[in-house]
């Protein structure tokens, strides 16, 4: 296949100004993406213990409904049974009240106690699993969300635009660039051949990212042109009948519930049932999972339950909807990685750290494109753009890395100390990532990228001695059992760290002389 030059320059000068502009937000997308695969166990890693007394048994949880509803009647409006708590939700019955905001509300649980008097506390879930969430989703920008989200789909747009034309640019030396990884004194040759395979190895996971991904932030906009464009003329649509239920019904106790659920659906794990109770009669939802199918949330699918014959409406469920639903589904799905269980979900960490590691070289290369060579005794000095960007890559991708290692390493201590959890978590991750960033300006980019993954190391280390001195019971800090998946995590990115900090310092020593990497005390012109 032969493709005319001036062509390849067109797509090649695209993909490289798109990585450019582009890239460094991507990075934080990837990264805080690879970490949300495993949300779940980090929010039950992160949540403080609960005050209340050990959660009752799911048969006795319908006389704990009553009594919750006989001293907050507002629980009616939306209230939940949970089937297994845990440690992330240690109460066997919750609910939400509306606090003020249009989507603000403050969460209750409660359970018995020894005496059989009725406890309630308001609950803390821990916050920073959803921080890391919305810097995945919002590419780290810390604005509303109206704002940032429209910013995220144009990066994703620009993104899919990058991985088109980066293969297109790849096409005329394909097969002899695919396997090539030469390893040598030619950096730039080195950086572009691991940037070659990780992009195009896991192309087809990075489409249906970038895809979704414009799909998540023009949603609303995508379904008004549907409207004006399929429905030219404006549609009323009447809320669903619903059928009361037969004289003097009994909503059914949540065992027997969750045994007609599991007849009806086997292999559905069902995590809680939500009641709404609004009219003189109760309405209900199962939430569950089945990791056989994906679904379009990471975590759960859902799905209209009849509380007074327990019959289950299916349609909403992965593996029981109609074609255009299910392929939609799994649109979703692919983005998430909400199928096939953990082998999936570290699969998708592993692309997700190499899909961090595809924007950091795309910078690298770039920097290393545009470096004045020695040509004579004289050192040359460096663009300013080269060093800008060198020091911005080191800054905003290990300030990303430090900044949330830092927010997790506070989380076993701020319960004891703060009231707004979630500012203080967004505060430390903001302020570490600003300080990462004003540090590689500071020291340049090599002997910043070298301190700064020291820092992250030691805040990553931070993490497991958290937990350790929970253990311990020091300083009003606690740990969960069966809290090691993260601790043992962390302890295992300390030294890919220490390493890359290694390299790096190996790097400034032995590489070329005439590099940004070897001019942290030189200024840029």
């Amino acid at each position: 296949m032969k493709i005319r030059s001036d062509i390849i320059k067109v797509y090649k000068d695209v993909h490289i100004w798109i990585g450019i502009v582009s890239g460094l937000m991507l990075f934080i997308a990837f990264y805080a993406g690879s970490i949300t695969m495993f949300e779940k166990p980090l929010e039950r890693w992160a949540t403080p213990p609960s005050t209340l007394a050990v959660a009752p048994s799911l048969q006795q949880a319908d006389a704990l409904v009553d009594a919750v509803l006989a001293e907050h009647p507002k629980a009616a409006s939306r209230y939940f049974i949970s089937v297994k708590p845990g440690a992330d939700q240690p109460a066997r019955v919750y609910w939400q009240e509306r606090a003020g905001g249009r989507r603000q509300f403050k969460e209750y649980a409660a359970s018995f106690g020894a005496d059989g008097q009725l406890q309630v506390e308001q609950t803390r879930k821990a916050p920073v699993a959803q921080l890391v969430d919305t810097l995945h989703q919002l590419v780290g920008l810390p604005f509303a969300d109206a704002i940032s989200r429209p910013i995220m789909g144009a990066v994703a747009l620009a993104y899919a635009v990058a991985l088109i034309s980066g293969l297109i640019v790849l096409l005329p030396t394909l097969t002899k660039d695919m396997f090539a990884l030469r390893i040598g004194k030619n950096i730039k040759r080195m950086w572009l051949d691991a940037h070659n395979a990780l992009g195009l190895f896991s192309l087809p996971f990075h489409l249906v990212i970038a895809l979704t991904s414009v799909v998540f932030a023009f949603h609303d906009q995508f379904y008004d042109a549907q409207g004006a464009a399929v429905y030219p003329t404006e549609v009323e649509w009447a809320e669903a009948p619903h059928d009361d239920p037969p004289t003097g019904a009994q909503v059914l106790p949540a065992a027997e519930l969750l045994r007609r659920v599991h007849a009806q659906l086997p292999g559905f794990e069902v995590q809680n049932f939500g009641f709404q109770r609004k009219d003189g009669h109760v309405e209900a939802t199962v939430t569950g999972l089945d990791v056989r199918h994906g679904t379009r949330a990471r975590l759960y699918a859902s799905t209209h339950l009849d509380p007074y014959s327990g019959q289950v409406d299916p349609h909403d469920l992965p593996g029981h909807m109609d074609g255009w639903n299910e392929s939609v589904n799994a649109f979703f799905a692919l983005h998430f990685g909400s199928f096939g269980g953990n082998p999936v979900r570290w699969l998708y960490l592993l692309m997700g750290l190499a899909g961090a590691a595809l924007f950091y070289t795309g910078n690298l290369l770039w920097v290393e494109s545009r470096r004045r060579k020695r040509k004579g005794p004289e050192m040359p000095v460096q663009k300013i753009s080269g060093w800008v960007l060198g020091c911005l890559t080191v800054g905003v991708s290990l300030g990303c890395v430090a900044g949330i290692s830092a927010s997790l390493a506070a989380t076993k201590w701020l319960p004891a100390l703060v009231s707004d959890l979630k500012a203080w978590h967004t505060g430390i991750y903001y302020a570490v990532f600003v300080l990462a960033i004003a540090w590689a300006f500071l020291r340049g980019a090599s002997r910043g990228a070298v301190e700064l993954l020291w820092a992250s190391a030691l805040l990553t280390l931070a993490i497991p001695l958290s937990s350790l001195a929970g253990i311990w019971g020091v300083g009003g800090a606690w740990s969960h059992a069966g809290s090691w998946p993260v601790d043992v995590t962390a302890l295992l990115s300390v030294p890919v760290m220490l390493y890359l900090a290694h390299r790096t310092q190996l790097r400034i020593a032995q590489g070329h002389t005439d590099s940004i990497w070897a001019q942290a005390n030189h200024q840029p012109v």
